[in-house]
């Protein structure tokens, strides 16, 4: 596996909205390729005779009861919110960024 580049860890940051200087670059770098060589040797580790599993021990689901209550009215919902804009949250746009 090629190690991540210094361009992809930018990328990664952007995305993010991470402010990261030049030498963040470089040690982020290294620490997302040993994360991404870890990942790769668990892969091949993992054995035909082994089922997939999503949790490492067993769940139960925890049913209750569902009661109506009542929820938050539109002005409270909205009220921590930074921008809101004819009653809903509004947020700063983050698609059509790339080519």
């Amino acid at each position: 596996m090629a190690a991540i580049s210094r361009e992809e860890v930018a990328h990664l940051a952007r995305l993010s909205r991470l402010a990261v200087t030049e030498e963040e670059l470089d040690r982020f770098a290294g620490q997302l390729d040993v994360i991404l060589q870890s990942v790769a040797r668990v892969g091949e580790v993992a054995a035909e005779d082994i089922p997939p599993t999503s949790h490492s021990v067993p769940l139960t689901n925890v049913y209750r009861e569902d009661v109506p209550t009542t929820s938050l009215t539109q002005d409270a919902a909205l009220s921590g919110a930074p921008d809101a804009y004819e009653g809903r949250f509004r947020v700063p746009r983050i698609l059509d960024e790339e080519d």
